[in-house]
């Protein structure tokens, strides 16, 4: 009985360049990312802002190009500050809003990306963000606004960096001062006095949670009182669901925001302290004039 061979079908000379083009394709993409991420600072340069002041950043840089491109040149507002000439609750209401696990995470906080995942696939929407405020750091710092996955991996590289070289305290003043909040408006000082024409560290608590509530777009939301109120309550609810202000200072800063925003009378104020009595100088009564006595052996003129 005759033995049969089985052959193979040979594969077409198309499929097999169709094969070699996409690995060729897939080793430049490789490469290409490989060479974007060695060429992000290094840890030795995170490690210097330990110390060093805080420069023009990359956004500011991308801000002033954009200008350019329209026409117009744009004059930035930025004056760095320490963090002790920021008031506290500015940075209660920027944790509270854009990361309330700041002092949790690494630079990436899994556990929140883990849970926009979730909600985006059971609403069905768009991907809601997720990024620390140390991710959002080194975007501001080094990176653009694109939205390519290079970037975010970039951003996810630097975040880690950032944890690893540089206290939590400082990656927060660095953020607060490096933000954007307006337009051509960057870091706290600036913003502060171009929003309510205060330092920093004098901001109340409703300014802080008007403020925070810029951030996802402050270039945008000053135009949109509506939203921009919302969103500062929503700060508020934030700020008090994370127990980082006392229940009467939150009452009282709900008060401050409605009437801020046009929404309610102005709050109560204390009533003024009494005037003290006036008291005469010394203790003493006013003295009273004496008429002089009447000297022994003068004439009056008008007597007989």
């Amino acid at each position: 009985m005759a033995s049969t061979t089985v052959r193979r079908p040979r594969r077409s000379s198309a499929g097999l360049k169709l094969r070699h083009i996409g690995l060729a394709l897939l080793a430049l993409a490789s490469g290409y990312v490989c060479y974007q991420l060695w060429r992000l600072p290094s840890g030795a340069q995170v490690a210097a802002l330990r110390t060093e002041p805080l420069k023009e950043t990359a956004l500011m840089r991308q801000r002033k190009a954009e200008a350019l491109e329209k026409g117009r040149r744009l004059r930035l507002q930025w004056q760095p500050v320490p963090m002790g000439q920021i008031a506290p609750s500015l940075s209660a209401a920027v944790i509270a809003s854009e990361d309330a696990r700041f002092f949790e995470h690494d630079g990436v906080d899994l556990k929140e990306v883990s849970n926009a995942v979730r909600h985006t696939m059971a609403s069905g929407g768009t991907l809601r963000g997720a990024s620390t405020l140390t991710q959002q750091l080194a975007k501001n710092l080094w990176l653009s606004t694109d939205r390519s996955m290079v970037r975010k991996l970039k951003e996810a590289l630097l975040a880690s960096r950032l944890e690893q070289h540089l206290p939590k305290k400082r990656i927060l003043e660095l953020y607060l001062n490096a933000v954007e909040w307006g337009e051509g408006i960057f870091g706290i000082e600036a913003g502060a006095q171009a929003h309510f024409h205060k330092p920093a560290r004098s901001l109340t608590l409703a300014e802080s949670a008007a403020l925070a509530a810029l951030l996802p777009s402050p270039r945008k939301l000053p135009q949109l009182k509506e939203a921009w109120y919302q969103r500062a309550r929503h700060a508020l609810d934030r700020i008090a669901e994370e127990h980082l202000a006392p229940a009467e200072a939150i009452a009282s800063a709900r008060l401050e925001l409605a009437f801020a925003f046009g929404k309610a009378p102005p709050p109560p104020s204390e009533p003024p302290a009494p005037e003290p009595p006036e008291i005469e100088p010394d203790g003493h009564e006013e003295p009273q004039l004496v008429e002089p006595p009447e000297v022994a052996g003068s004439s009056d003129p008008t007597g007989p």
